[in-house]
């Protein structure tokens, strides 16, 4: 198969918003190319995204294909309480934050975060209105604290508050987010997005109140994730690089370091990871983007990221249709030129002392050995997609399962095509089925070789162990 003709392999989540949350919207973005829609939960109203959930599932009864729902917690966002108008801070000011619920001034504002105060240092700084304005506390008080201005500007109401210095005894989920997962998790999401991770110790509390009802992606936007990061990539169903608040709390020119080190990371264990924010941010308003955002996107699929996300673009964009083909474009040229200049590839990952890795190493070279033009792969749990998509193989890959929430979440996963399967102990009866389902599709031609892998006894999750060569 010649590369021009090989299916994306990297997947698109877009966010959705008030406009492109209604049926036909959704039913345009999907076809625009779309694998995973996600639900800020930051926006909206329960009722809202429940209703923006029962288009989905409609649209997805309607296309005959599994699609994957994304729920994003807000997570524990800190702002300023109430500001009087006209308030303007001005570099070399002091500026006091106290536990009041007055209306803040030119000389004071209440923050009211009590796990801020706990936690607070000399020395550490506040990054308010996504750092416009920054100050570092000077001196700590019993109910305030003093900060000089080292960046000033106009301070209003609920603005929000960065604290990059500062590791937060803050709970992972809030009430909030408690109510909005239990609700997401009721509604059958496929995966939920925790924000503001700063230990694994977080992502451990929110897999136990999610009780395996969905996949858990964490959301690295803070500087202490970064001291943990390999413990929570381990944690974690999979992982996002938030670059919005991460790009706040850092110094910008540090980002494309660390987006490059998570990718890393997380293909090392082979979990699903999306770059996020700002990909494509100027087609909110205009009809075409900014080649330095072409690069943006392309430098992710170079890095070796699962996904690229789309946020304002789609949610309250002007041409989100547009953007989703923009990105499917830029993707594909991207991949192109892998497959062309194979120097330019993300690098092979070092062979894991396990069973379950050498199959799925075995299964990807065999499979380019003969030629092969689709590995099927037979999965209960989505593990055994998993394993060889972290092999980045240059075929097409097919997953086939009896389970619709496995085909569902394996939609945001490199390279993975599903479709359903029937439950059969029948090895042979199952290599009839992936033949014929590679038929159906048109994937590849007869005469065709097609490498096969599954697990015996058939159909138990966590037994991959077989390997066969077919022919169409």
């Amino acid at each position: 198969m010649s590369p021009s003709a090989l299916p994306r392999a990297t997947k698109i989540v877009a966010t959705i918003g008030t406009d492109s949350g209604t049926p036909e919207a959704l039913r345009a973005l999907l076809e625009a190319g779309v694998n995973v829609f996600r639900l800020n939960f930051s926006h909206g109203t329960q009722g809202e995204q429940a209703e923006r959930i029962r288009a989905i599932r409609a649209l997805e009864e309607e296309a005959g294909q599994p699609v994957c729902i994304l729920a994003d917690l807000q997570g524990p966002k800190h702002r300023v309480g109430p500001v009087e108008d006209g308030v303007v801070l001005a570099a070399g000011d002091s500026f006091v934050f106290d536990r009041s619920s007055d209306v803040g001034n030119a000389s004071r504002v209440g923050l009211p975060h009590p796990e801020i105060f706990a936690a607070l240092q000399p020395g550490a700084r506040l990054l308010i209105d996504d750092g416009k304005l920054v100050l570092r506390v000077k001196s700590i008080g019993d109910d305030s604290f003093t900060t000089t201005v080292e960046v000033g500007g106009p301070l209003s109401s609920r603005k929000g508050v960065n604290l990059p210095d500062l590791v937060l005894d803050s709970p992972p989920l809030t009430e909030k987010d408690r109510s909005d997962l239990a609700f997401a998790l009721d509604c059958g999401v496929d995966w939920v997005a925790l924000s503001f991770v700063q230990r694994a110790r977080d992502v451990i509390e929110a897999k136990a109140a999610i009780d395996g009802r969905a996949a858990l992606m964490s959301k690295i936007e803070k500087p202490a994730a970064l001291a943990e990061l390999s413990d929570i990539v381990t944690a974690s169903d999979g992982v996002m690089v938030a670059r919005g608040d991460l790009g706040v709390e850092l110094p910008p020119e540090d980002v494309p370091g660390w987006q490059k080190r998570i990718v890393a990371e997380c293909r090392m264990v082979g979990k699903p990871v999306v770059v996020a924010t700002q990909m494509l941010e100027s087609m909110i308003t205009n009809p075409t983007p900014t080649r330095a955002e072409a690069s943006d996107v392309a430098g992710a699929v170079f890095d070796g990221a699962d996904a690229v996300m789309l946020s304002g673009e789609t949610a309250v964009g002007k041409y989100p249709v547009e953007t989703v083909q923009m990105m499917g474009r830029i993707i594909a040229a991207a991949e192109g030129h892998i497959m062309a200049h194979p120097e330019n590839a993300p690098p092979k990952l070092p062979t894991e002392p396990s069973l379950y890795h050498a199959v799925a190493l075995a299964t990807v070279s065999l499979a380019e050995t003969v030629g092969a033009e689709v590995i099927v792969a037979f999965s209960t749990s989505g593990n055994t997609a998993v394993r060889i998509a972290r092999e980045r193989p240059r075929i097409p890959f097919l997953v086939l399962s009896p389970f619709v929430e496995v085909r569902r979440r394996l939609a945001i996963l490199w390279g993975t095509q599903t479709a359903g399967s029937t439950i059969t102990e029948d090895f042979e009866a199952a290599i009839a089925e992936g033949v014929a389902e590679i038929g159906n599709r048109g994937i590849a031609a007869a005469g065709a070789h097609v490498v096969i892998v599954a697990g015996m006894p058939f159909g138990i999750a966590g037994t991959t162990n077989s390997i066969r060569v077919a022919t169409i």
